[in-house]
């Protein structure tokens, strides 16, 4: 009985995506189709977890099946990645006029990452204070005292190592290893490496400019291949959004969360405040704020349901350029470090929450202003390095709340819910990479104003 009721549910997931795809053959525009896909997807998996229950072995198996379209798509995004961010930033900095341009560029691009980022964990001190916020009043079951346990044997990798030597692994010592992600610094060690080639590419057009314009034109070839797979995983958007947001409302515990509402809570509103905040600097610098969240929305709705900042930097990259009018150097750098540099969400609302709340159960007055500022610098800087996948706000967590002296174990209560939270953080996340890249080209004066006041679909730019 059970396989008969997983093959209807396979059955209507592909009616669903027949939909989208008859909707792409009526040139419906692309926001219009991930916005369908994110509601027929949010229905359906109500309708799942409403029929089976959310731990049923039928909802179990029915998304196994409907990974292959969701998380098959954030695989083929990640396939992409590294050499998007490799052959993007060598073009990039290969053709400025002088190196004096990627200093600015990248030294403002990391300022506003890490100056948002402090003003994240100022907010997020101030909700968690305000919704009186505390680890003890949380109750601890068997799965939360299991991932306690794991926090604890984590640690372990992380607290033996002075933020000298954090700020070493940054270093490409492997770029071929890092190139596989093997480490949680890998995409930062990319970049970094890229960088240097763009640069050794700037120095030879003095000694052997020949060599060098070689190298161009095989850099150019390569960047035009990279950018037309870019554009054909992009189309397959809708699809992969119908499948992640349907696992999402057929899996989430909807008692599990009740029980942890404070939390989830105080968590969306310091996110929902910091995503106005950044709304507030770009219309400092003159930009529209609703044209700007009509613009960005599918990037972020795409972050949103895949909870990885790394798998959104082409689309992010592609919004920023053809929908912002962000040149195609700043946005990629932006898309880049912003996917492991100051994430706002997973190195700042969270780990400032997490030590708020634990705070007083080793004595320690979160409303002191010792221990507030404190905690503001020590998340600022334990923000470079976060992995932009899931289980960097944990990462970033044990770093702070080690370095803070508090006990790791309590960030385990919040297992429960830690899907349902970490969706919001990517979002602004990617959100902050963004702004980030905007702000910098405004600064620079080299943004296109145009593209930014002319409605460009999507559709448009991934014909």
């Amino acid at each position: 009985m059970d396989t008969l009721r997983i093959i209807i549910n396979v059955a209507v997931m592909l009616v669903l995506i027949g939909v989208l795809i008859w909707m792409q053959k009526k040139h419906v525009s692309f926001t219009k189709r991930v916005f369908t896909g994110l509601g027929l997807g949010l229905v359906f998996g109500v309708i799942l977890q409403l029929s089976y229950g959310a731990g049923s072995e039928v909802i179990a198996k029915s998304t196994d099946w409907f990974n292959l379209a969701g998380r098959g798509y954030v695989g083929l995004l990640q396939m992409v990645v590294i050499p998007l961010i490799m052959v993007s930033i060598i073009s990039a900095i290969m053709n400025l006029k002088g190196k004096q341009n990627l200093g600015k560029m990248s030294g403002l691009i990391i300022a506003v990452l890490l100056i948002t980022t402090a003003i994240a964990a100022s907010v997020s001190i101030v909700t968690s204070l305000s919704f009186d916020l505390k680890a003890i009043e949380i109750q601890a079951g068997e799965r939360e005292q299991a991932r306690g346990t794991a926090l604890e044997e984590r640690l372990g990798t992380v607290e033996d190592k002075t933020i000298p030597q954090q700020v070493l692994d940054f270093i490409p010592t492997n770029p071929f290893a890092d190139m596989t992600g093997a480490r949680s610094t890998s995409t930062l060690a990319v970049v970094i490496f890229s960088a240097f080639i763009g640069v050794a590419v700037l120095g030879l057009d003095k000694k052997k400019p020949e060599q060098a314009d070689t190298f161009r034109k095989v850099v150019e070839a390569v960047y035009a291949v990279v950018m037309r797979i870019v554009t054909l995983v992009l189309r397959l958007t809708p699809y992969g959004i119908l499948a992640l947001i349907t696992n999402v409302a057929a899996t989430t515990n909807a008692e599990e969360i009740l029980k942890l509402i404070k939390f989830v809570g105080a968590s969306y509103v310091a996110l929902i405040v910091m995503f106005i905040i950044h709304l507030i600097l770009l219309a400092a610098f003159g930009y529209n704020p609703i044209q700007y969240v009509r613009k960005v929305l599918p990037t972020l709705v795409f972050a949103f349901t895949s909870r990885s900042s790394a798998a959104t930097i082409p689309l992010n990259v592609e919004t920023q350029t053809k929908r912002l009018g962000v040149p195609e150097g700043i946005a990629n750098l932006s898309a880049s470090f912003g996917a492991t540099i100051g994430q706002n969400g997973c190195a700042g609302i969270y780990p400032a929450m997490l030590a708020v709340m634990i705070a007083p159960t080793v004595g320690i007055n979160p409303m002191s202003w010792d221990f507030i500022l404190t905690l503001i610098l020590v998340v600022v800087i334990s923000s470079f390095g976060v992995a932009g996948v899931g289980g960097g706000a944990t990462f970033a967590s044990l770093i702070v709340l080690s370095t803070m002296n508090l006990p790791v174990a309590l960030a385990g209560l919040l297992i429960s819910v830690e899907p349902l939270i970490d969706m919001g953080r990517t979002a602004l996340n990617v959100n902050d990479s963004i702004t980030a890249g905007v702000i910098t080209g405004k600064i620079l004066g080299e943004n296109d104003t145009e593209t930014f006041k002319r409605d460009v679909d999507l559709d448009v730019v991934t014909a």
